[in-house]
């Protein structure tokens, strides 16, 4: 039997545990990405963790989140930031140079090498034949400091790709028909593989829109094989030398299969407000629409803004629609305007924002309430806009430039049938225009420990992380539904991102998009700690380690839910939280918010994987599992992996 692509890549890098489904592994990780909303923790955490100097091959600081500078706070990260970086030998790169996953594909990504980031999209690189993990930003700090990333061996779920896309549609609609046919937990505890003649079609950058977005199907990562499609990518950045084929065996067999014939696409749209409302866009046609936006990292290729401008060229946009292009780097945009399309989007009226994630993260960009933004963005949960009231829908670049000439969600077929446009072969330059001074390097170690860490008033020390008591009796503070996602527990947009190197300042905005009682009724109960319970897939979407430091500041003990998302599941084991799963999921609906449950013995009972939680409210009991390693369990009752590896230190 063959290897598939993850398998060799896991196989390559194993250094703990079996390759089999559910088995806990230890992966050696060459590469490591941030990005200023999660990377300020992990500087700090490389502080706590008295590191000297990265262990990895590379390891890139890029500043792409936080970049609206209404005050000082966003300032005072980056200056943070890049003084953390000249310490501790970690590539910077600052405000305005791109967004990470693309700019990192651009400079530094490379075949067949590891890599985790602190950001849920960092499986983008899985386009180059990388395997690339996102992780919680503690999970980011080890691996810099040079130790394994663990997790669940996944499943590998082959999807053979076969057709060529027609014209008019593009990757983007791909990923939305796998989230069409397979929802936000499709791909929990999977690897997905696209493999088949139809990944031919598809260009290196193409392959980043779809395997970025399969964070959006709740998968560990997404890979394609390594071939001529990425040769022709990194000739075109000039770092051919880089090239290393990796391509499943013929004879590969696949855990889970799936098929999709590229052919039979056709445009496609997420209505509000999740990845997985997906219709065609000829259902819902002719609906009015307020704002496009065209960028992000879900669609961060050139080819995205020039089949954009082609469609915009020599036309007016609607008078009614804000139209809003955000570059995804400083590269892009250079040749985006090399080739015309800048004066092409401007002409027809749109607005160049500066490179950047922007709208994506809610940091500008924020819709008017009562109208429709369609984004070519990855996600659109409730309130991610920067908009609490907000409707967006997800969409390609071609129906996104289409609807925004029109003032309603258009097929871009219908549109170039009524113009007798045919679809362009786009002029895209052979050669990129590359620029590696926009980044800067790590110092030689003798000067890094020379570098002082620069600190403004808005950043914190890390808060004391207490173990959790061995018994406890907590009120259940909020009960929550399905999919639950780290946007609704920690809030971005322009109000909460500038402090999110300030755990006590940020920590007011915990699920207030929920509950904006939850942070006061949480510092009231703080003595005795609280539980939260959730439902399915608690803790979707972002990496944002944030989710679990903030409620753990406010004493939670506990969440109680149907299932979690991976991320966050282990973000919450990282911070002292126990991530309880119901055994009969119909418990949940018998616990009501504000019933005290109680725990006993709890770190004799967590040698097992399931144990009791007592009602004290209504008088019943529970049972629940969780799913915590050994590993694992001695962080959560040690209050954590950073009080954990504190007291080792120490002890030694």
């Amino acid at each position: 039997m063959g290897d598939t692509v993850a398998h060799k890549l896991i196989a390559d890098h194993l250094v703990e545990g079996r390759m089999e489904p559910g088995e806990e592994i230890g992966l050696r990780i060459d590469q490591t990405l941030t990005q200023d909303a999660t990377g300020t923790l992990v500087m700090q955490e490389l502080e706590a963790l008295g590191l000297d100097r990265a262990r990895t091959e590379v390891s890139v600081q890029y500043v792409d989140h936080n970049l609206l500078q209404t005050d000082e706070k966003n300032a005072e990260d980056h200056a943070f930031l890049r003084s953390a970086c000249l310490r501790y030998g970690i590539w910077y790169s600052k405000a305005g140079n791109g967004v990470s996953h693309p700019t990192h594909m651009q400079r530094f990504g490379v075949p067949g090498k590891s890599m985790v980031g602190s950001d849920s999209h960092t499986p983008a690189a899985g386009s180059l034949g990388m395997l690339a993990i996102g992780v919680g930003g503690l999970e980011a700090a080890l691996a810099i400091a040079g130790e394994p990333v663990h997790l669940r061996m996944p499943e590998i779920w082959g999807v053979r790709l076969t057709g060529e896309l027609p014209p008019w549609t593009s990757a983007k609609d791909v990923i939305l028909e796998m989230l069409r046919r397979h929802g936000v937990k499709g791909g929990l505890d999977r690897i997905v593989e696209y493999h088949g003649p139809g990944v031919a079609t598809l260009s290196a950058m193409d392959r980043h829109v779809i395997a970025n977005m399969g964070a959006e199907l709740g998968a560990t990562t997404t890979v394609f094989p390594s071939d001529a499609a990425v040769v022709e990518f990194l000739r075109t950045e000039g770092r051919e030398d880089d090239y290393r084929e990796i391509v499943a065996d013929p004879d590969a067999t696949y855990d889970v299969t799936d098929e999709i014939d590229l052919s039979t696409i056709e445009p496609l749209i997420a209505t509000p407000s999740s990845p997985d409302n997906v219709v065609p866009v000829r259902e819902v046609e002719g609906t009015k629409v307020g704002q496009v936006v065209i960028g992000s990292s879900a669609n961060p290729g050139l080819r995205d803004f020039a089949i954009a401008a082609y469609l915009v060229r020599g036309r007016q946009v609607d008078a009614a629609v804000s139209f809003d292009v955000n570059p995804t780097s400083r590269e892009i945009l250079a040749d985006l305007t090399r080739i015309g399309g800048t004066l092409d989007l401007v002409t027809a009226g749109a607005r160049i924002h500066q490179a950047g994630c922007m709208g994506c993260i809610g940091m500008g960009q924020a819709p008017a309430v009562g109208q429709n933004s369609l984004r070519t963005f990855p996600r659109n949960f409730p309130g991610r806009s920067g908009t609490r009231e907000d409707s967006v829908w997800l969409c390609s670049p071609e129906t996104a430039a289409a609807s925004a000439l029109t003032g309603v969600i258009t097929d871009p077929r219908a549109l170039a049938a009524d113009l007798d446009l045919d679809y362009p072969d786009l002029p895209l330059p052979a050669r990129a225009s590359i620029n590696t001074d926009m980044l800067v390097a790590p110092l030689p170690p003798e000067e890094a420990r020379q570098q002082r860490l620069v600190k403004g008033p808005n950043i914190s020390d890390l808060p004391d992380m207490p173990p959790l008591p061995d018994a406890f009796a907590a009120p259940v503070l909020l009960k929550v539904g399905d999919n639950i996602s780290t946007d609704e527990i920690s809030p971005a947009g322009a109000k909460a991102l500038p402090f999110r190197s300030n755990v006590p300042q940020l920590a007011e905005f915990t699920f207030d998009r929920v509950d904006p009682t939850y942070s006061r009724r949480a510092r009231e109960c703080r003595d005795t700690g609280h539980v939260v319970v959730g439902g399915d897939n608690y803790g979707q979407g972002s990496s944002r380690e944030h989710a679990a430091i903030t409620p753990r500041y406010l004493g939670l003990h506990a969440v109680i839910a149907k299932s979690f998302a991976r991320i966050h599941w282990q973000n919450l084991a990282n911070f002292g939280i126990l991530a309880l799963e119901f055994v009969d999921p119909a418990d949940h609906d018998r616990i009501d918010q504000g019933d005290v449950v109680s725990v006993r013995n709890l770190r004799s009972d967590l040698a097992d994987g399931e144990l009791t939680i007592r009602n004290d409210t209504k008088h019943e009991e529970y049972r629940v599992r969780h799913r915590l390693s050994p590993r694992q369990r001695e962080a959560v009752v040690a209050g954590g992996r950073i009080p954990l590896l504190a007291r080792s230190s120490s002890a030694s």
